[in-house]
C-alpha cells in the first residue's frame, strides 16, 4: 500500500490542522472528566489570498509562514497533526468485499479493485481504505477506498514537516466535516431518527451543500459562492485592495454604512444561493423537504445570516457548534469560541481522530 496513509492511525496526542484558502486553523481536543471532551486550545491564522487556490497550495512559503505564526500563538508541545485534502483532490468509492478477510488479503483485494476504478496509475497515488461496516449480507463488508495523487498529499505534508510537525493522519475535508457534524446533530431534535439535515459549509470560494439522513450522506453539491464575494464587494465599495478589505472585514473596522450597503445585499444573495441549492437537491432526488439547515464555514457566524436563510427557505436554520457540551477553559473565552466554531468544523473533525478506536 502507499507510504502515506489517507486515513492514518490513532495517536495519543493529535492536533487537527486545517489549511483552507483563507486561513490555517489548529484545534486540540482532550478527554475530560466523566468522558466529557475538553477543548484544549485552538487558533485561526489568516492567509493571503494567493496562498491556497482551488484547494491547492500555490505559495508554499506563504502557507508555511502562516502555519509558523499559528503555532507560535497555539503554544508548544505540538508534534502529531491530522491534515485533510479537499474532496476535489480525492477519488473515493465504496466497494463490497468478503467479510472476514485478513488485513493483508484485504489490502491485496483493495489494490486489485482500485486498479480498475481509479483513473490514475496506482504508483502515482496514495491509496488507502477503511472498512465502513457490514452490508445487508453477513458475508460481505462495505469498504471505502480513497486515492489521491501523491503530489496533492506531499504538498500539505511538506508544509507540516517544514514547521517541525509529523503528519500521522491524512483525511478528506468532507469526511472531517461530517465527523464534526455528528456532534452538531446531537443538538437537533430527531436528527438521529430520520430527520433530513442540510449541512451548508460556506467557505471562502465554494459553498458545499451536503444532505444527511441518520448521519449518512444522501446528496452533495458544490456552488461557486463564498466569503471572498463579500471581500470583493467591500473592496469595490470602498476602494480597498483585496487584502485590505479582508483585514477590515476581520477587524470590524468598516464604515458605518457597511451593514446596509454591503453586508445586507451579500446576505440576501447568500440566502438565495442556499435556496437554489435546496431546489437542486429536490429536483435531483426523491426528497421534497429538509427538516433543518445547519450553517458552517467562516460566513456562518455573520449576525442575522441564519435568520435571513431561514426566512428565505422557510426551514429552521442553525449555526454549527461542534464544541457544544465540551468543557471550555476560561482562557479561551466561550463567546469567542462560539463565534469561531462554524469555521472550525474541519479542524475539529480532524482533532476527533485522536479518539478513533
Amino acid at each position: 500500500m502507499a507510504d502515506i496513509s489517507l486515513f492514518g492511525s490513532r495517536s495519543r496526542q493529535l492536533v487537527g490542522l486545517d489549511i483552507s484558502s483563507s486561513s490555517v486553523k489548529l484545534v486540540e481536543l482532550a478527554s475530560g472528566d466523566r468522558g466529557v471532551r475538553r477543548v484544549e486550545r485552538y487558533v485561526i491564522e489568516p492567509l493571503s489570498g494567493e496562498a491556497v487556490v482551488d484547494g491547492n497550495i500555490a505559495n508554499f512559503d506563504a502557507v508555511t509562514d502562516g502555519l509558523r505564526r499559528a503555532l507560535r500563538r497555539f503554544g508548544s508541545g505540538v508534534k502529531n497533526v491530522a491534515i485533510a485534502l479537499p474532496a476535489s483532490a480525492v477519488f473515493a468509492k465504496k466497494i463490497i468485499l468478503p467479510a472476514g478477510l485478513r488485513e493483508l488479503d484485504m489490502e491485496m483485494q483493495v489494490e486489485s479493485e482500485a486498479a480498475q476504478i481509479i483513473p490514475f496509475a496506482i504508483d502515482e497515488v496514495n491509496l488507502d481504505f477503511q472498512v465502513i461496516g457490514p452490508t445487508s449480507s453477513p458475508d460481505e463488508v462495505e469498504v471505502l477506498v480513497a486515492a489521491s495523487r501523491k503530489e496533492q498529499v506531499e504538498d500539505r505534508v511538506s508544509v507540516a514537516e517544514a514547521c517541525g510537525l509529523k503528519v500521522t493522519v491524512v483525511d478528506v475535508e468532507s469526511l472531517a466535516l461530517e465527523a464534526a457534524f455528528d456532534l452538531v446533530a446531537r443538538q437537533l431534535p430527531g436528527a438521529d431518527s430520520g430527520k433530513l439535515v442540510a449541512l451548508v459549509d460556506i467557505g471562502a470560494a465554494v459553498m458545499n451543500f451536503i444532505a444527511l439522513r441518520n448521519g449518512q450522506r444522501v446528496y452533495a453539491r458544490e456552488q461557486a459562492f463564498g466569503g471572498q464575494q463579500l471581500t470583493k464587494d467591500i473592496s469595490r465599495q470602498y476602494g480597498m485592495s483585496q487584502d485590505e478589505a479582508e483585514a477590515a472585514k476581520r477587524s470590524n473596522s468598516l464604515p458605518d454604512d457597511y451593514a446596509s450597503t454591503v453586508l445586507q445585499p451579500f446576505m440576501e444573495n447568500l440566502a438565495l444561493e442556499v435556496s437554489r441549492a435546496l431546489q437542486f437537491f429536490f429536483t435531483s432526488t426523491h426528497y421534497n423537504e429538509v427538516d433543518y439547515i445547519v450553517l458552517a464555514g467562516g460566513c456562518a457566524a455573520i449576525s442575522g445570516l441564519a435568520d435571513a436563510i431561514g426566512k428565505r427557505t422557510q426551514v429552521k436554520t442553525n449555526i454549527a457548534n461542534p464544541f457544544s457540551g465540551m468543557t471550555v477553559p476560561s482562557k479561551l473565552g466561550s463567546r469567542k469560541l462560539l463565534a469561531d466554531a462554524p469555521s472550525l468544523m474541519v479542524a475539529c473533525g480532524l482533532a476527533l481522530r485522536r479518539f478513533d478506536e
